[in-house]
């Protein structure tokens, strides 16, 4: 009996295309042709064609049939080995499968770090995008602590002002949001000591968190939102003269603003304190010598207790 690559395709269920493929890989000898050209195939052709399918449809690769089907080798060794990965496949895919009926059930974005589908459903744009960077750059210890931080604070009021907070908003607007958020991250930092040494927790070291996560929060967050941050870790960490400070440097930011305005003294001398005095504005509004020291909801992800940027003075 013999059949041409039609018929053969057709008896062994797949296609004309795949056992010319099979031929050029190697793994199906090629039939004698008869004297008009055509191919002529065996009953030992479409032993292998079938010993070939069925080792695809196991998900066998291609580049193992070979190896399986050969005494020499150890096929039963091969076939553990793609038994193994076919199981390591499976439960991915089991876990992808969690991950999005979590986010289909919390109605959360799918950019949101894997397992934040319930912690970060509240989270603002600019939240969600600080945090899958902070998901590269601290370990998997330190993402942990943040989802249950999140997860013990639900989101307030303050939380929601200061997602909205515009840039030129009102500075008693800011002292109290800074007031509000103080007590909250320095509980926070109470309860997660590594708060204090962020960049033990930075698998890529302290230097690139802090210039990675600084970077981030300049562009993600305005000058308002920094400050506010900014004033809460001064006021939790007890330092009041530096908060004193940053009012002076404040006042004189608005006396210059007046003296531009109405041209009264001289104007070059007044904002030159202002651009010294208000270096957490010109720097992103962090200036950690740790990396990270604390902050409220924005811009680490929250006054629930996401304290991942820092605003240490």
């Amino acid at each position: 009996m013999a059949w041409s690559t039609r018929e053969l395709a057709e008896l062994a269920g797949t296609t004309v295309k795949s056992v010319r493929y099979y031929h050029q890989l190697g793994l199906l000898d090629e039939p004698e042709r008869k004297a008009n050209g055509y191919k002529q195939y065996e009953v030992r052709h479409l032993v292998r064609l079938l010993q070939i399918t069925r080792l695809t449809d196991l998900g066998v690769p291609l580049a193992r049939i070979e190896s399986i089907g050969s005494s020499v080798d150890d096929p039963a060794g091969a076939l553990r080995t793609i038994d193994a990965e076919l199981a390591a496949t499976i439960e991915r895919l089991q876990r992808i499968r969690a991950e999005l009926a979590a986010i289909l059930e919390n109605r959360t974005s799918a950019s949101l770090p894997a397992g934040f589908a319930e912690a970060g459903r509240d989270l603002s744009e600019a939240d969600q995008s600080l945090l899958l960077i902070w998901s590269k750059v601290f370990d998997d210890g330190a993402m942990d602590d943040l989802k249950q931080m999140l997860i013990d604070s639900p989101k307030t009021a303050a939380d929601a002002e200061l997602d909205e907070l515009i840039d030129d908003a009102d500075r008693e607007t800011r002292r109290r949001l800074g007031e509000q958020y103080a007590p909250v991250l320095a509980a926070v930092t109470q309860r997660y000591e590594w708060l204090g040494a962020p960049g033990e927790r930075a698998p890529r070291g302290a230097a690139f968190a802090q210039q990675t996560v600084t970077e981030a929060v300049a562009e993600l967050y305005n000058g308002a939102q920094r400050e506010v941050l900014y004033r809460a870790s001064l006021i939790g960490a007890g330092k009041l003269d530096a908060l004193a400070a940053l009012e002076a440097a404040l006042d004189a930011a608005d006396e210059a603003a007046v003296a531009r305005t109405t041209g009264v003294g001289d104007a070059s001398e007044a904002a030159e304190p202002t651009r010294a005095s208000l270096a957490f504005e010109r720097d992103g509004g962090v200036r950690c010598p740790p990396p990270l020291a604390g902050a409220g909801r924005s811009p680490a992800v929250g006054h629930r207790g996401q304290c991942l940027t820092a605003c240490a003075p």
